[in-house]
């Protein structure tokens, strides 16, 4: 009798992880894809896979759906390691069903977010879905409501990640779209709320999946993507690369390890980077790359608003989040696209202990009614607001031109930044000289005989007076002004300092940011 039951139960475990069957395994690799199953395995650190639920099922018969069941219902899910340490993932099964949605599926999902947050552990999420399933009616949209919801309230508490490697229409965009990170494969995932096909039918556009909502127009245009990976396996990588800088949750520090880089560190070549003329471009990324540990930045949305370059680093082992316009990009000005990059960016390292780093060269607001009819002073004040929000240490360091209201916006001083430097090359103020000398000395300069010569005169004297970092330093707005060559030892320092730092609020629901 006993060996009856053992034998039912290990037919149902080999139904389990047959997914939909051989046919449609077959067909998904045919695709050039990996299963479900097989991506949990190749992310997870191997023989730590537990799932939960495999014997899940739908309950609906209309359409013929009681011939149509299979277990874990289009849905594999459970916990397991990445580099050791325990995270939960769920991944929807295309092989079954489409990897549509259930009442089933979404319950799973919800069970394992709530174990996620309740043992505060990373959760990710793997994407390949038809949608909600047509067939359940509203029922697969409440699903779809509930996974939201979690979402919602496991935001600023444990790390939520996105893998797109497949289809994502309709509901199951927004679910991605509420995580803090989303990897999308090129070529393979794709994401909208109408597909093609709508687009069509409704505009008369005529739009390619890819095109539409592929991995490099969310990547580069929307946003949606902070990260393109070339193939799945490319993905999975990232994934592991990002969970090495995050906390398991918002109650515990980034993961710090040990450098063999001297955090005494200097580079004299730093200088060099920055060109002469304040007019030419660099690339900010030579400055990021020199000063952290081990010369490794991991770039966060590297493809989205290029004028502003986010993502993780080590300083001495400890994670640090960096925030750098770039002036190789619209001159390192700040845009809407760029706001709402970095505004998300703070906010998330806010969440979740990472101290911020910015370095700031930028000659201002993006000017134009493109911009302002698109809402840049809805959009920037989200900077400004994330900047002030933030608690964690905020250490600040102007290169080049700071400019105006980004100059503010970019950590200034008063905007609770705890350290301020500045480079002997840094230029703050109102306005760049040029500009500032054609308002106050308008008429001066077309009475002038040599208008030109008086130009260069006042815009040497305007420097002097009110751009040069000394001014700022003297009225303590820049706590000092470094060495370019000390940088690594002065922000490593100034981590040292901050690490204990504790800031009380006061008591509030939550903010209104400006979304």
């Amino acid at each position: 009798m006993h060996s009856e039951k053992i034998e039912g139960y290990t037919k149902k475990n080999n139904t389990a992880l047959q997914g939909g069957g051989q046919d449609r395994i077959k067909a998904q690799h045919d695709k050039g894809k990996l299963t479900a199953r097989e991506r949990v395995h190749l992310l997870l650190d191997e023989g730590t896979f537990t799932e939960i639920d495999p014997l899940t099922t739908h309950h609906y018969h209309e359409y013929d759906m009681q011939k149509k069941k299979f277990f874990t219902d289009g849905v594999i899910g459970g916990y397991g390691n990445v580099d050791g340490r325990q995270i939960f993932v769920f991944a929807y099964d295309f092989t079954i069903l489409g990897g549509t949605l259930s009442q089933m599926g979404a319950k799973k999902i919800c069970k394992l977010m709530d174990h996620a947050v309740q043992t505060g552990c990373p959760i990710i999420g793997i994407m390949d879905s038809g949608g909600a399933r047509i067939q359940e009616g509203i029922m697969s949209l409440d699903g779809f409501a509930d996974i939201f919801y979690h979402n919602q309230l496991a935001s600023g508490v444990i790390p939520q990640i996105t893998a797109s490697i497949g289809p994502s229409a309709g509901g199951s965009v927004y679910s991605p779209a509420m995580t803090d990170f989303v990897i999308m494969v090129d070529k393979v995932g794709t994401m909208f709320v109408t597909g093609p096909d709508v687009v069509k039918t409704v505009l008369g556009e005529e739009i390619s999946f890819q095109d539409l909502g592929g991995a490099m127009t969310h990547g580069s245009k929307s946003g949606v993507a902070h990260f393109v990976a070339k193939n799945e396996y490319e993905c999975m990588d990232y994934i592991k690369k990002l969970i090495s800088f995050l906390p398991q949750n918002n109650s515990e520090a980034p993961p710090k390890i040990t450098t063999d880089d001297d955090p005494n560190r200097m580079d004299h070549n730093l200088i060099n980077i920055i060109p002469e003329n304040p007019l030419q471009p660099y690339d900010m990324k030579e400055i990021i790359n020199s000063i952290v540990d081990n010369h490794i930045f991991f770039e966060v949305h590297e493809l989205f608003a290029q004028n502003i370059v986010v993502g993780f680093a080590r300083m001495n082992g400890r994670v640090v989040g960096i925030i750098a316009n770039q002036p190789i990009h619209l001159a390192g000005a700040l845009d809407i696209d760029s706001s709402n990059k970095a505004s998300r960016f703070i906010r998330f390292c806010d969440a979740f202990n990472i101290s911020l780093i910015t370095l700031v060269d930028t000659p201002g607001y993006m000017p134009g009614s493109n911009q302002e009819h698109n809402g840049i002073i809805r959009h920037g004040s989200k900077l400004l607001y994330a900047y002030c929000e933030a608690t964690v240490p905020k250490i600040t360091l102007v290169i080049g031109k700071a400019y105006g209201g980004a100059y503010i916006a970019m950590g200034s001083k008063n905007l609770r930044t705890d350290i301020n430097y500045a480079w002997p090359t840094a230029r703050c103020a109102v306005l760049g000289g040029e500009a500032a000398v054609k308002i106050m000395y308008r008429k001066d300069l077309s009475e002038a005989e040599d208008a030109e010569a008086l130009k260069k005169q006042l815009i040497d004297e305007f420097t002097e007076k009110f751009e040069n970092p000394y001014v700022a330093a003297s009225h303590g707005t820049i706590d000092n002004v470094i060495d370019p060559a000390e940088t690594r030892p002065m922000l490593i320092k100034a981590l040292d300092m901050l690490e204990n730092k504790r800031v009380k609020q006061l008591p509030r629901k939550h903010g209104n940011i400006n979304l």
